[in-house]
């Protein structure tokens, strides 16, 4: 069954789409740093990620600067909501450069 799921690489790439698995997401040489499942929120315009990849973990935002998201979701804003307990949301938008891409 597919599911709603991205992975960010190392490279700065947010890849999304609707997978069986994490690993569909990658493209012949990239190396993954997390991943997760998301959602859109059209009220607030915003894509919601959250969860972690089984395979790749949490996505490691620390280890960017930059985000390269598809051009299909510009001006939407990117938060990450850690189901922990213990972090506030990570506002992707703000805390890293965005990039569009196509």
């Amino acid at each position: 069954m597919t599911y709603p799921k991205f992975i960010i690489t190392i490279d700065g790439y947010i890849r999304m789409g609707m997978v069986n698995q994490h690993k569909e997401l990658l493209l012949p040489g990239d190396q993954c740093i997390g991943g997760g499942y998301y959602t859109f929120d059209y009220i607030a315009s915003s894509i919601v990620l959250d969860r972690s990849s089984y395979d790749f973990g949490k996505p490691k935002w620390h280890l960017l600067d930059t985000l390269k998201v598809p051009a299909r979701y510009q001006g939407m804003k990117l938060v990450y909501v850690y189901d922990d307990g213990w972090n506030d949301d990570f506002l992707v938008s703000q805390q890293l450069n965005i990039e569009y891409y196509e």
